[in-house]
């Protein structure tokens, strides 16, 4: 028998073994909280829990809540081994969470994980293996006061609503913009104060009637525009709206 047969045979079967042990910890965590409210169990352990139970893939839906990327983030950088480091890491950003040091960090240095920014509000969720989903709403301060003021959580194992869930997920994921072509305006600036301060410049506001119109001190306002012409890499107003026009920050005019 060759010896390097023999040596993929051995690796296979500490694979084999190392996933089966990571299932079965995963099983018991999830028998331990059956009787549980589920909101009840620490965010960082359901993401410890699943997340490091993963074999195949993960797909988790970020709201932007320091909790949540925290959670995320100490559990990615633990150490895997085996098939296990092959798991594909798929993170879909609100704009806020995209803005996260953590989460930028992800993008450069973990070569599992794939980062993309969507629109519009999506709630937190977990995907894994498409076989299991922890959902978890009331974000944004909202709060269930039939629990107590927490958030609601669900784990999800039904295949039928598994399915669905994960098209929905790839259909966001489809439309979604990968963070390096994400146009981040850093700063306090949201990114609809600043189409609204762009579409101020190219339809000719004096600063005092668009500092008006924005509530805010001229002062600030001179402020803001000279943050959006520094992160578009313009010299001059004329150029911050071509170039947001470039990036999709503002419609084109024909």
């Amino acid at each position: 028998m060759a010896p390097d047969y023999v040596e993929r045979a051995l690796l296979a079967a500490r694979d084999l073994i190392e996933s089966t042990v990571v299932r079965h910890r995963r099983e018991l965590a999830q028998d331990s909280w059956a009787g549980t409210a589920l909101e009840k169990v620490p965010l960082a352990e359901v993401i410890d829990t699943l997340v490091g139970g993963a074999e195949r893939t993960v797909q988790m839906v970020m709201s932007g809540s320091e909790e949540q990327t925290d959670a995320l983030c100490a559990t990615l950088a633990r150490p895997v081994g085996g098939a296990r480091r092959n798991v594909a890491v798929r993170l879909l950003c609100v704009e806020r969470a995209a803005a996260a040091n953590g989460i930028r960090a992800l993008a450069r240095t973990d070569p599992r994980c794939e980062v993309r920014v969507g629109d519009g509000v999506l709630t937190e969720a977990l995907l894994i293996d498409g076989q299991l989903v922890y959902v978890r709403g009331g974000g944004g301060g909202r709060t269930d006061p039939a629990r107590g003021g927490g958030r609601q959580a669900a784990l999800v194992e039904d295949p039928a609503t598994v399915r669905a869930l994960e098209l929905m997920f790839t259909g966001a994921w489809g439309n979604a913009v990968e963070l390096e072509d994400y146009p981040r305006l850093g700063g306090r600036l949201c990114r609809d104060s600043a189409r609204r301060i762009l579409e101020c410049l190219r339809t000719g506001h004096t600063d005092e009637v668009a500092a008006r119109e924005m509530r805010v001190s001229l002062r600030t306002y001179r402020r803001y525009v000279a943050e959006i012409m520094r992160e578009l890499g313009a010299s001059s107003r004329f150029q911050a709206g071509v170039r947001a026009v470039e990036m999709g920050l503002l419609p084109s005019r024909h």
